[in-house]
């Protein structure tokens, strides 16, 4: 994880346009996708109890994203009840983030973990199970972030400013 100055960030992406932008993966314990299905606009994803998992997004546009998580209805930088409010995780183009739990610091985390209703953190910590089984995610593009694709910028870099040396007679 690299430290970054947060940008200043405009309003959230939402529906489609966020779709195209990233990838959402939950990974369990060993590593391997986790088997799920969508209804309607809904997505659920198969879990076995006691068992931990990860947040995987990956970052397919040629810009920087703010990325602000919630698993259980609490952000999962500062484990209290999540809002858009919140600042995310920086995560620059091509790249991805990985989540393991809610952070407790800079080096550690608590793991997510597939629990009965009654025995996750929410339930225990805020007595508030509204959102237990539910991750969010929201995105934020920087505010005057450049809109250049990197083709553009490469096909740009290459371009040379004196093609024929000179001008021609008129």
């Amino acid at each position: 994880m690299t430290a970054t100055v947060a940008p200043q960030r405009s309003v959230p992406i939402l529906g489609e346009p966020a779709a195209a932008l990233v990838t959402i993966e939950l990974r369990d314990q060993s590593g391997r996708i986790l088997p799920g299905l969508i209804v309607g606009d809904r997505w659920f994803v198969v879990g076995e109890e006691g068992h931990r998992y990860c947040i995987i997004v990956r970052n397919r546009s040629d810009f920087r994203l703010e990325i602000v998580l919630s698993v259980d209805g609490l952000d999962v930088i500062d484990g209290r009840p999540a809002s858009f409010r919140k600042r995310g995780y920086i995560v620059n183009p091509h790249r991805k983030l990985v989540v393991e739990g809610f952070r407790q610091s800079t080096e550690a985390v608590a793991a997510f973990r597939f629990v009965p209703v009654r025995e996750s953190y929410a339930a225990e910590k805020y007595q508030n199970t509204r959102n237990v089984g539910v991750i969010g995610i929201a995105l934020f593009n920087e505010v005057g972030s450049d809109p250049w694709t990197s083709d553009e910028v490469r096909r740009r870099l290459k371009a040379n400013p004196f093609p024929g040396r000179f001008a021609t007679p008129p």
